[in-house]
């Protein structure tokens, strides 16, 4: 009876000294990416900026891993396991970067392609300017009018369908 007391024990030291070294190993990155975080709000260089923030991405994936590995305990399952997780997240990540690019390839196409969206995106509106001694009451009435249609440019109004 001892000695399945004493694996237990072995076991037992075992399992904590695993999570002790997983614990630090989180801590360290998590200091890391706090470093590299406040360093960059200094920084005027975009393209080191933009190099910092994927060291940062490429740590907050290895804690990540940590996590999922350790804490979820899928570091010991079975690797069919793993693979129902993973596979489905690779998918996700797919799909949201899929939606991300077709939305953008969609906004370049329509401005390319799209003669009323184009025209609305260029047209430019000229502003009348008042009169230094008309009121604002006579800018009004003079606006009104110059809107108004005029015989020969009105459309004549379509039958209503019933």
């Amino acid at each position: 009876m001892s000695h399945s007391h004493t694996d237990q024990e072995a076991h037992n030291a075992e399992a904590m000294a695993e999570i002790k070294k997983v614990t630090i190993i989180l801590s360290v990155f998590t200091i890391i990416e706090l470093m590299l975080g406040f360093w960059m709000m200094s920084m005027t260089s975009v393209a080191l900026k933009l190099a910092i923030k994927g060291t940062i991405v490429i740590l907050m994936m290895a804690k990540a891993f940590y996590i999922v590995a350790y804490f979820m305990h899928l570091k010991h399952e079975v690797k069919n396991l793993i693979m129902t997780i993973i596979v489905p997240l690779l998918l996700f990540v797919w799909f949201i970067s899929a939606f991300l690019w077709d939305g953008s390839s969609f906004r370049n196409l329509r401005n390319d392609y799209d003669p009323h969206f184009k025209e609305q995106a260029t047209i430019k509106v000229e502003q009348k300017e008042e009169a230094h001694g008309a009121s604002k009451q006579e800018a009004a009435e003079t606006k009104h009018e110059s809107l108004a249609p005029t015989k020969e440019t009105s459309k004549p109004e379509p039958t209503p369908y019933y």
